[in-house]
């Protein structure tokens, strides 16, 4: 039996804009625009501070078709 990698058992369900932002590949600036939009799920604000629930991220991600671009208008 193979054990997972240490860092999937330690990654936090929230994540911060840099994790979220470094998690998708895509410029901290671009995930800030996207969450302003409300193009991105699962962001929460505690104070100033926002944080992104990873199984949303994910769900979201594995969702979104080959043509979809993060920060696409509809």
């Amino acid at each position: 039996m193979s054990t997972p990698p240490v860092a999937a058992v330690a990654a936090p369900a929230f994540l911060t804009v840099e994790e979220a932002a470094e998690l998708l590949r895509v410029n901290r600036k671009t995930l800030y625009e996207a969450i302003r939009l409300e193009q991105i799920p699962g962001v929460a604000r505690i104070g100033k501070t926002l944080r992104i629930r990873r199984a949303a991220l994910l769900e979201w991600t594995a969702g979104k078709g080959r043509d979809s671009a993060l920060g696409s208008r509809k």
